[in-house]
């Protein structure tokens, strides 16, 4: 095994960070390694904005569902779709900007999203810091799009606390490969394999000294009780992405 594979199957996610300051040129890296991803059309439809103030950092925190690592880390970067650069190229090649009426933008940008994070996560773990995605960003949108000050096109998708970590954590069992895996077709055995997994779960949390839970009752209970993730659905078509293009 070489030592990207190792990397990228040695993930952990930290909460906890020694408060030592994220080195400008490994933060430069990171963003770097971000931008380098691929994109569709090569139309690199991702921001990526640093976060230090801790006055931002903590409504940030707050914003995200009172996340104390988010105020914690050193840098917390928030990864953004972006169109707004699309939309200045169609003005400046005096083309009509049609891209946010489609739904097809929303599934662009947050793959384009997706691709640069991971790299970035990649990064900042090869260089000895430790991270943790953060989804909540997208629970307030509305006041996250005014406190970084984005414009129209632009939405946040996901943010990434960044340091250096203060603890030591065991590697999350993941699903079977089987469940994720499929030849050919998709593997309709997927109860027997999330059965199988929520042993596999529990004995994880036991020997951490956790609470010992199944993981299908984890997700069951998070899906049933947030059917409707934050306000996207208000802030995006305030956000340009209107998606009124979709068949009826």
């Amino acid at each position: 095994m070489n030592e990207v594979i190792r990397l990228l199957t040695n993930h952990r996610s930290f909460r906890q960070y020694t408060g030592e300051a994220v080195e400008p040129e490994k933060l430069k890296t990171i963003i770097e390694a971000a931008q380098a991803a691929p994109s569709w059309v090569h139309g690199q439809q991702v921001s990526v904005i640093a976060v230090r103030s801790e006055e931002r950092k903590h409504r940030l925190s707050v914003l995200s569902g009172n996340q104390k690592h988010v105020a914690d880390a050193p840098v917390f970067l928030v990864f953004c779709m972006d169109f707004h650069r699309a939309k200045l190229a169609a003005e400046l090649e005096e083309q009509p900007f049609e891209a946010a009426r489609d739904v097809d933008a929303l599934l662009v940008g947050a793959t384009d999203v997706g691709i640069a994070l991971s790299n970035a996560v990649a990064a900042a773990e090869s260089l000895g810091l430790g991270i943790i995605p953060i989804g909540g960003v997208r629970r307030n949108t509305a006041e996250v799009i005014k406190l970084l000050q984005l414009p129209e096109y632009v939405f946040p998708v996901v943010g990434l606390c960044i340091g250096y970590p203060a603890e030591e954590l065991p590697k999350k069992p993941r699903l079977p490969v089987q469940a994720v895996y499929h030849e050919e077709v998709y593997n309709p055995d997927q109860k027997e394999l999330i059965e199988a997994y929520n042993e596999t779960h529990r004995e994880s949390l036991k020997a951490q000294g956790l609470t010992e839970r199944e993981w299908s009752g984890t997700i069951a209970r998070f899906y049933a009780l947030n059917p409707q993730y934050g306000d996207a659905g208000q802030t995006l078509p305030q956000q340009g992405f209107t998606c009124d293009n979709l068949k009826k």
